[in-house]
């Protein structure tokens, strides 16, 4: 992987950027912010996808497969992500030629420009707590300019440039470029240790947020519960810490979750108390809506306009979506790839299949995490789903590690008759439809390629009908 140097300069004209794996999420969310500003795009991308086409569509000069032929003559910058490889053409063309190469990060603080920042952090939780605030903020009246790790449902869009003066962005810090943006109000949505191949530590993965929360200039809002940001909340010299959650010590405090079907809570704040449910389920979500909602009071709203603005959050593309149900099957996806995501997801699960089962399909996601965690995913996986199909490590931007594989995972079951490893995908499809039955949810989980064997799994299930 590539390690951002945001100490490099940033252009403070930019009339034509270039993005290296612009088919991304994130990336492809603000090559169109770029676009919104007259700004000409083109980019790369491995695979062709939805998002490269709608930049196409757009105006954009994009291309499947990297290529130094893909890198215009007149770019003013090359935007990149820690996910391509430092032999990347385009990346090492654009060095020899001293075209600017930036960080994503660095390009969305350029897009910033001086606005009033909510910054989303936290090694879990992120995408969906910048989807409620996002979606919660447009149904209050507000225009937000935003960028979401993934697609707001309601919305359609990752991103999308508002007419207020407030911005608000997940922030990553899995590479400390959380570091570089002038927040507002930051959300710490928990602080779980992760991303130890660049922190180097757990103590500096800690300081790290440390660092981000007391350099936010309005607020801090933090989790109560989680007992890495409770650690972090501790160390805090900021005068204006706002805690959230179940414990009774919360500032906005949630009470009263109730989990079957869509999750229904109450949410306390000075003396106030108001009702509410979402569209999504879990306790989990109802902790994030906390969250979303201490960020609008610090924001100036009341606690009654802001639950029922959270309330229109209809969840995000990637997180527990329904991709088609066949032989009285439901096939989920969510973008889970840690084990307390994996618990949340399941969990989550749990309380809406009623009498059906749970099928895990997992997919690691990297070999550094996969050989850390091995035995977390398989306890996870073993306590919250009925039966698992374990895929092998998706690798992402690492080598292969030697005796690294899925199999880590699935060897590590106490029952190995509820656990299945399978490196072929149509074999995986099949061997889940064989497995599951009507009334059944399947839940495909990780953050890499998973949700593409989710046709074949489909198409497993419809041929057991005929």
């Amino acid at each position: 992987m590539i390690r951002p140097d945001l100490s490099l300069p940033i252009p403070l004209d930019i009339t034509a950027a270039h993005f290296i794996g612009i088919g991304g999420s994130g990336m492809s969310g603000l090559a169109g912010m770029f676009l919104d500003r007259g700004i000409r795009v083109s980019g790369s991308d491995r695979s062709d996808s939805d998002a490269m086409r709608a930049l196409a569509s757009r105006g954009a000069d994009v291309h499947v497969g990297h290529d130094v032929a893909n890198l215009p003559e007149d770019v003013d910058a090359v935007v990149f992500t820690g996910a391509i490889w430092p032999e990347n053409p385009e990346y090492l063309r654009a060095k020899e030629r001293g075209v600017a190469v930036i960080h994503r990060s660095q390009a969305l603080h350029w897009l910033v420009g001086g606005r009033r920042l909510v910054s989303v952090a936290g090694a879990h939780g992120k995408t969906t707590s910048t989807g409620m605030i996002v979606t919660a903020l447009r149904a209050i009246g507000a225009d937000p300019t935003f960028v979401n790790g993934g697609v707001i449902s309601s919305i359609g869009v990752s991103s999308g440039t508002g007419s207020d003066d407030l911005f608000v962005i997940e922030a990553d810090e899995s590479d400390g470029s959380f570091l570089l943006y002038d927040t507002a109000v930051a959300l710490i949505t928990n602080v779980d240790p992760d991303h130890l191949d660049h922190w180097g530590s757990r103590e500096a993965f800690y300081e790290g947020f440390v660092r981000f929360a007391d350099a936010a200039s309005q607020a801090v809002v933090i989790s109560s519960d989680d007992p890495g940001a409770r650690e972090v909340a501790a160390s805090l010299s900021h005068p204006n810490v706002v805690s959230f959650g179940t414990s009774a010590d919360a500032d906005v405090r949630v009470t009263d979750i109730v989990t079957e079907g869509p999750v229904s809570f109450t949410v306390h704040h000075g003396g106030q108390a108001a009702s509410g449910a979402l569209a999504v389920p879990g306790a989990h979500n109802a902790i994030n809506a906390a969250g979303a909602v201490a960020v609008l009071l610090t924001l100036g709203y009341d606690l009654g306009s802001a639950l029922r603005a959270v309330e229109e959050f209809g969840g995000t593309v990637r997180r527990f979506e329904l991709h088609g149900i066949r032989a009285g099957v439901s096939v989920y996806d969510d973008y889970a790839h840690h084990p307390t995501e994996v618990d949340a997801a399941l969990s989550a699960a749990r309380t809406v299949v009623g009498e059906g089962r749970i099928i895990a399909l997992h997919q690691p996601h990297t070999y550094s995490r996969t050989q850390a965690m091995y035995r977390e995913f398989a306890e996870v996986l073993e306590s919250r789903a009925d039966h698992t199909v374990v895929l092998d490590v998706y690798g992402a931007r690492e080598d292969p590690v030697p005796g690294v594989t899925g199999e880590l995972v699935s060897g590590a079951f106490a029952d190995q008759d509820r656990v299945h490893f399978v490196t072929d995908w149509q074999q995986a499809a099949e061997y889940t439809a064989s497995v599951a039955q009507p009334g059944d949810y399947v839940i495909t989980l990780g953050c890499g390629d998973v949700y593409r064997i989710i046709p074949q799994v489909l198409d497993a299930l419809g041929q057991g009908q005929d």
